[in-house]
């Protein structure tokens, strides 16, 4: 954990350098430092040293094997054989890893052993050999928060929108010519494809991960907020559990350490005030329809497939043309985010003149994330998509936002969810989250690796709730067991979502692929 720093009535506030200390007292208040317990680091040189990574092909690995390799750490590694986005990263890289774990594998001259937190010494052969060894050990969310203390850090966390945001801010970065680092939580194609972007060595900018608690790692000098509600039911029974460890990650920003967030998000505005208790010195940054300031909506808009974004600090209107309404509000916390670090690099003025006109142009120009709205192709005037949402609020904002984007289309819907526990705790939330699509299809529950099934709810329980609501719902236990009907009944002017944190995505390529055979390339749109 980070230092704090108490107050007369023995409240504490969270900080993450001693430097802040000094400043704090020059302002006359009487404040005592704490020191901070010792935090996992990574080696203060890197350059030359030898690093393994243990599960390497995750989104999160590969983006900090690119990272950690800029910095001159000598990088291999090892995951399972199955193939993912991340094997093409890694072969441009140049990172050799092997498809096994096996005690062998972990090179004789190894300096440090970064793991996924899917891995641990108990269950994974490699960890248990580096173990024995005497080998420095660290879990991503460890060496993450190491590699975020060398530099002006920013996180963005919350519920949901946080890789949106991420990517958002990463390329508002480029557009203003920021010297910065972007980790983002899925490939982004503004990012070439990959989940990090390098404009240069001053800011940090990071996703940062709720679950487990995983972001206390992290060593923020400011935070962005986007949601908070309850998820994670596996680890957070209740929102109340999700929304204090919120707090915590608020608690060690340092001394008017600033705190964007969300003024629409019922969560974020709690989780802000009860935070403001413990840390009255912060410096609040609202957005959204519901805040006060320059990053206040006026107005929200869509016509001819773009988002028009009227915000209170600017005379011009900013374009999107990613869907839904949520996306704007990303766009303004990220717009937030850039202007801060703008004036922390160039000065007051901010982002304005040539700055503004380019950071308007990027946002016009700006695609989205991988599995985010993602547009997989389109054949025989039907629109496939994909989106990873997962949690009935971004179910239901997520397809909000496509029916406003394409009016005219008929919006069909390939739903597969992810964990027992969150479909159990949110049944009647999920059931009632598909609102806004024309036809549904469900699925079996994505299992997850972190529990088990007891019996109880699983997608067929979701089917009738659903039905109950819905006028068209259908069920298909296997993904992939829908692909003929779905070739059969979609028509131009169609679009067709696969939605969830699932694999169901597959269910997508296949029906495009079929799609575009049962079209001739002439008729394809």
């Amino acid at each position: 954990m980070a230092g704090s720093f108490e107050t007369h009535n023995n409240a504490e506030i969270g900080s993450s350098q001693a430097g802040h200390l000094i400043r704090f007292l020059e302002k006359g208040n009487a404040f005592v430092y704490h020191p901070p317990m010792a935090l996992p680091e990574l080696p203060q040189e890197l350059n030359g040293k030898k690093a393994y990574l243990v599960g390497i092909k995750g989104t999160g690995m590969c983006a900090l094997a690119e990272l950690l390799s800029r910095e001159g750490l000598r990088i291999s590694g090892s995951d399972v054989a199955d193939e993912f986005y991340t094997d093409r990263i890694l072969m441009e890289l140049g990172i050799p890893y092997v498809e096994t774990f096996a005690c062998a594998n972990v090179p004789d001259d190894i300096d440090l052993v970064i793991h996924s937190a899917a891995y641990s010494s108990d269950t994974n052969p490699e960890l248990a050999e580096a173990e024995r060894r005497g080998v420095s050990i660290l879990k991503y969310t460890q060496a993450l928060g190491s590699y975020s203390g060398r530099f002006d850090s920013s996180a963005i966390a919350g519920v949901h929108g946080k890789t949106t945001t991420t990517a958002l801010a990463g390329t508002l970065a480029r557009a203003s010519g920021l010297s910065a680092r972007i980790l983002a939580g899925s490939a982004v194609g503004d990012f070439g494809g990959r989940s990090t972007l390098s404009l240069g060595n001053r800011f940090f900018i990071a996703e940062t991960c709720e679950y487990r608690k995983h972001f206390l790692s992290f060593r923020p000098r400011r935070i962005v907020l986007t949601s908070v509600e309850s998820d994670h039911q596996d680890f957070f029974p209740t929102y109340e559990s999700i929304r204090d460890a919120f707090i915590e990650f608020i608690l060690l920003l340092p001394v008017e350490g600033e705190l964007i967030y969300c003024a629409d998000d019922p969560g974020a505005t709690e989780t802000v005030s009860l935070a403001m208790l413990k840390r009255p010195d912060l410096k609040l940054v609202p957005y959204g329809k519901n805040a006060g300031g320059p990053y206040r909506i006026e107005s929200l808009e869509v016509t001819q497939e773009r988002t028009i974004l009227k915000l209170a600090g600017y005379a011009e209107e900013f374009r999107l043309r990613v869907p839904g309404r949520h996306t704007a509000l990303d766009a303004a916390a990220a717009l937030a985010l850039v202007s801060t670090l703008v004036c922390i690099e160039s000065g007051p003025a901010g982002m304005t003149g040539g700055k503004l006109e380019s950071a308007r142009q990027a946002l016009e120009n700006f695609r989205g994330s991988r599995r985010r709205s993602e547009i997989v192709g389109e054949t025989g005037g039907i629109l496939v998509m994909d989106d990873y949402g997962h949690h009935p609020t971004a179910i239901r904002t997520t397809l909000e936002g496509l029916k406003a984007f394409y009016p005219s289309r008929r919006l069909v819907v390939s739903f597969m969810s992810h964990t027992y526990t969150r479909t159990a705790a949110l049944l009647d939330e999920f059931a009632s989250a598909f609102g806004a699509a024309d036809e549904v299809i469900l699925h079996k529950i994505y299992a997850s690796a972190r529990e088990k099934y007891s019996g109880g709810v699983d997608g067929r329980n979701l089917f009738e709730r659903c039905s109950a609501r819905h006028p068209r719902v259908l069920y298909f236990e296997e993904p992939m067991d829908a692909t003929d009907i779905l070739v059969a009944e979609l028509k131009r002017g169609d679009l067709f979502l696969t939605m969830g944190a699932g694999d169901n995505w597959r269910l997508g390529q296949a029906v495009l692929e079929a799609l575009e055979k049962k079209y001739s390339p002439g008729e394809a749109s």
